[in-house]
């Protein structure tokens, strides 16, 4: 039995955005991860001016504040400086790491003021190699997430990492949300363990906790999954997060100790021997 399917994995809870720009939702969702054991935290930054396409920036969109312009909207949701600085002193308060998905690179170069311990390459920036480049510049341990491309990117993107000489984790990932359990194809880990020789996890959004305990079977050694307080709130990711429900159960399960596994050599124990001894006439 190989050793890293024995320990703990190391767990990340998604906030991303459905805090829905609230400081106060964002401590409950920071409570619900320090409540069930997970490793850290993590929520998304992004520079609206940059990563939202013209063409989607006036589109109307009708949320729970009214109907407006998307980039409002974004606006409207986005964590400002003093909000990351309240979230942060409130994880440090309650000892659970925080750290940030940026989606540019004025995000990233933003965010190291916060001195964060992790990066993050999300799923829809893998392909951008120069955002690539920046991050694994920072040396940082960078948990790069894997949807929405093909092997070559990946391989390109590790190929930076391992230049840069920046540790790194690969989850594999499939960009849906919620993403439909016949499309999750979790043998990837696998595939990206042998290829890649390096640590693997996975970030999971589909709707409930079996895959995410059949991806750490698999080998993964890292398991991410958005969480939310309930997921009928408004928001996009909400449907494909874990409410505490889910969290408690999927902590319960992974955290437990192993030890019940074994080491795969066969033992015949002494108490077996003893109960032999009421069986055997021969």
């Amino acid at each position: 039995m190989k050793d890293n399917y024995i320990k703990k994995p190391f767990l990340i809870a998604e906030i991303g955005i459905n805090h829905n720009g609230s400081v106060r939702l964002a401590k409950k969702l920071i409570d619900l991860a320090k409540k069930y054991k997970f490793d850290c935290v993590k929520f998304q930054k992004r520079d609206l001016e940059i990563c939202i396409p013209d063409s989607e920036k006036n589109k109307i969109r009708n949320t729970p504040w009214g109907d407006m312009t998307y980039l409002n909207y974004k606006k409207k949701i986005e964590l400002k400086h003093n909000d990351i600085l309240q979230i942060n002193n409130y994880a440090k308060k309650n000892k659970i790491d925080l750290f940030a998905s940026c989606f540019d690179v004025n995000s990233l170069k933003d965010i190291k003021k916060y001195k964060f311990k992790y990066n993050k390459i999300p799923s829809a920036l893998i392909t951008n190699l120069e955002f690539v480049k920046q991050v694994a510049l920072q040396k940082k341990h960078t948990f790069i997430s894997t949807g929405m491309c093909q092997m070559i990117n990946i391989k390109k993107c590790v190929k930076i990492f391992k230049k840069l000489k920046c540790p790194f984790t690969i989850l594999h990932c499939v960009s849906l949300y919620p993403c439909p359990e016949d499309k999750l194809n979790l043998n990837m880990i696998k595939v990206l363990k042998q290829k890649f020789k390096c640590q693997v996890g996975y970030s999971g959004h589909e709707s409930n906790i079996t895959p995410s305990i059949y991806a750490y079977f698999l080998g993964a050694e890292v398991i991410e999954r958005h969480i939310t307080l309930d997921r009928s709130m408004w928001g996009t990711d909400q449907a494909a997060s874990l409410s505490e429900e889910g969290m408690e159960m999927l902590s319960s399960i992974l955290l437990k100790d192993k030890s019940f596994l074994g080491n795969g050599k066969k033992k015949f124990l002494t108490d077996e021997k003893t109960m032999l001894k009421k069986f055997k006439y021969w």
